[in-house]
């Protein structure tokens, strides 16, 4: 016999019970990765100096193995994963095996590790889903080598790195004229300053909520606060690991860093402090939704049993004089009158209209 759909609501941690919770809290560092190998991998290659710009698209990894060691500054960037494409650049840069694993992981926590002879990085872009109103994540992976920058993405064609492309177009601008560690940084610092963008989007989001149940709440509002919920809590879990990450940066002695960038890292960190900050006043501001909720749902209910009260206190003077000519006596004043009904009827009309006069002045209607 299937269960009565009102008895779903009474069983505990109904929260967890949908399919988008699910997405959130089903993560496992220690399973085998289940990632799926990527139907198109699209691979784009800057090659520079100060002067000279070489700017190609490859369709293996192979083609790019040769801008290893040509003392310029290389930038790859490899959308879609695939297993064997990314274990064929880690040996051929001499990345450890460990860091392969981390790439092809899923749902991994944001870090930043040193591993001779590079430093690596691991975080989560953010997208807004103006759609279906969710917080979309794609992990990418930097990797911090002499002279070069390897970065692997899970999406083809979707990233925050358009500024920066045509910055690089751009002879003797300061990213130009830097090393691969201020490139790192330029990386770093695009998908930091794009959380704000999200921030704003969820932002907008919840002032539509809270102007929706300033004018009417209903079950809709109730939804829409926690499906928000959820979002900031992707937000959150993806925005407050990232501090510590730039704080590694910031502490480490690596000859792959100048001394002179490690500034450029401060102020990303600056950045990922005040976008805390601002999730944790979302968050605050998503409490305050819910309590000014569940207050206009008891504003409501108020109003409703004061209409209530009101209606009892005006019929009740009628349902007693009714009652009492109603009584099965012989004698009743009034009950053989010839205008007794009309007299009835008007004391009712009376008295309740006094208590209507009473309820205005005291300002109860």
């Amino acid at each position: 016999m299937k269960e009565p759909s009102f008895l779903r609501l009474l069983q505990p941690l109904t929260f967890f019970n949908t399919r988008r919770t699910r997405e959130i809290f089903n993560v496992n560092p220690t399973s085998a990765p289940g990632r799926t190998e990527a139907n198109k991998v699209d691979i784009q290659v800057f090659d520079y100096t100060a002067q000279t710009l070489e700017e190609k698209k490859f369709l293996t990894v192979e083609d790019c193995f040769h801008y290893r060691d040509n003392q310029h500054v290389t930038w790859i960037n490899i959308d879609g994963i695939r297993k064997a494409d990314v274990e064929a650049v880690c040996n051929h840069f001499h990345i450890h095996y460990l860091i392969a694993e981390d790439i092809l992981s899923i749902g991994q926590r944001p870090k930043m590790d040193e591993m001779d002879p590079v430093l690596f990085c691991l975080l989560n872009m953010l997208y807004f889903n103006e759609i279906t109103g969710s917080v979309e994540t794609e992990q990418i992976t930097i990797i911090l080598g002499k002279e070069y920058v390897i970065s692997f993405q899970e999406i083809p064609d979707k990233d925050v790195f358009g500024p920066m492309r045509e910055k690089l177009k751009l002879a003797n601008s300061k990213l130009r004229i830097s090393g691969a560690d201020y490139l790192c940084y330029t990386l770093l610092d695009m998908i930091v300053d794009h959380y704000f963008v999200v921030m704003e989007k969820l932002s907008t989001r919840i002032e539509q909520i809270e102007e929706r149940i300033i004018r009417r709440s209903d079950k809709r509002s109730l939804a829409e606060i926690n499906n928000l919920r959820k979002e900031l809590f992707v937000l959150k879990g993806n925005v407050s690991p990232v501090r510590e990450l730039i704080n590694g940066f910031i502490r480490s002695e690596s000859d792959l860093l100048e001394e002179k960038t490690t500034k450029y890292f401060k102020d990303v960190h600056d950045h990922i402090v005040q976008a805390n900050e601002l999730a944790e006043n979302l968050r605050d501001l998503m409490m305050n939704l819910q309590d000014l909720y569940i207050s206009q749902v008891n504003l409501k209910m108020n109003e409703v049993m004061k209409v209530m009260a009101i209606v009892t206190c005006v019929l009740t003077p009628a349902t007693v004089i009714g009652g009492i000519f109603g009584m099965n006596f012989d004698v009743i004043p009034f009950s053989h009158h010839p205008n007794g009904f009309y007299y009835t009827v008007l004391s009712m009309v009376v008295i309740m209209a006094g208590f209507l006069v009473y309820f205005g002045r005291k300002r109860w209607l």
